[in-house]
């Protein structure tokens, strides 16, 4: 098997579990435990003061991975930087909330300023520097390609910006948005080896990255993520994506990003018009969990649902 697949996975994984319960330990040190809110569900309040921002371990994981292999993939480059742009906004929102003890973070004006600044900026090294072109590839249709024209910066930033939240949202079980984006990772390295697109080192450390961050996020979760790995995670995707040609796969292999945004969205607006509820609580995880489904089962199914749905979206490609 080619080297550059397999390396970035197997580096990836050791650099992020070996040092993993230091950092764990370091961050128990700290006190940079989580904040659960108390309008979530009430199981959720004994997590209370696990730490948090263990983003920062499978993000190491995944530069060191990716590393050796900048110079002869190129294009791994942009995508690690639209990575880490989103991480660095969500790391300034963990710090204000844990070390600064201003719960609600970054305001939603300066997530949203830092949030569009990267999309836009990366949109503008596409057109521009890239040398792809404004066409993405049409799901199901045997390579079809539907060219958006001046549409595509827009197409970008909203690809961007949407993912991002999607992997926000999914961010809210031990291990949900770990193990979903693990499996659409896998997905792109097929897609990247299969179309020669010069990405798949990134996203093998990817694979590897959080199957070694599992090892401590899983049920009971001995460190979360944060936003500092859950907007890493979402900027990832949907750059991965562009580069490959393929947003619009994403509704496809990217569809419980897509649920947990889209369930905030019906309640929210059903509730303000209604003063109703259509989920006992959203995002849909957390209906899940209050129809009486473990915290494990609920990730199972969405990964599962996430490894079918990217078995379709091969087919689909």
């Amino acid at each position: 098997m080619n080297h550059s697949i397999t390396v970035p996975a197997l580096l990836a994984f050791f650099v992020t579990l070996v040092p993993g319960p230091g950092l764990i330990s370091f961050l128990h040190r700290l006190k940079f435990g989580q904040f659960i809110r108390e309008e979530g569900p009430k199981s959720h309040q004994k997590k209370s003061g696990t730490p948090t921002m263990g983003g920062i371990l499978f993000l190491i994981g995944i530069l060191i991975g990716t590393l050796p292999y900048i110079g002869t993939y190129p294009y791994t480059v942009p995508i690690l930087l639209v990575t880490f742009g989103f991480s660095l906004i969500g790391f300034a929102d963990d710090f204000i909330k844990v070390v600064m003890k201003r719960n609600l973070g970054l305001t939603p004006g300066q997530k949203m300023l830092g949030q569009f600044a990267v999309a836009a900026a990366f949109a503008f090294y596409v057109i521009r520097f890239s040398g792809l072109s404004t066409d993405v590839l049409i799901p199901f249709t045997g390579g079809r390609s539907l060219d958006f024209g001046i549409l595509y910066g827009p197409l970008i930033v909203f690809v961007l910006l949407g993912t991002v939240n999607g992997s926000n949202f999914t961010d809210g079980l031990d291990g949900l948005a770990s193990s979903v984006t693990a499996v659409i990772a896998v997905f792109f390295t097929v897609v990247a080896v299969t179309a020669k697109a010069g990405v798949h080192p990134v996203t093998s450390a990817v694979i590897g990255a959080l199957l070694g961050f599992l090892c401590f996020n899983t049920n009971p979760a001995r460190v979360f993520m944060g936003d500092t790995g859950s907007l890493a995670l979402g900027g990832f995707v949907a750059s991965t994506a562009i580069m490959l040609r393929a947003p619009l796969f994403l509704p496809i292999v990217a569809f419980i990003y897509f649920m947990e945004v889209l369930s905030v969205i019906i309640q929210v607006t059903y509730y303000k018009r209604t003063k109703k509820r259509v989920f006992k609580m959203a995002p849909i995880h957390h209906h899940f969990e209050l129809s009486g489904w473990p915290e494990p089962k609920v990730v199972s199914i969405f990964t599962i649902v996430t490894a079918v749905l990217s078995l379709i979206g091969l087919l689909a490609y």
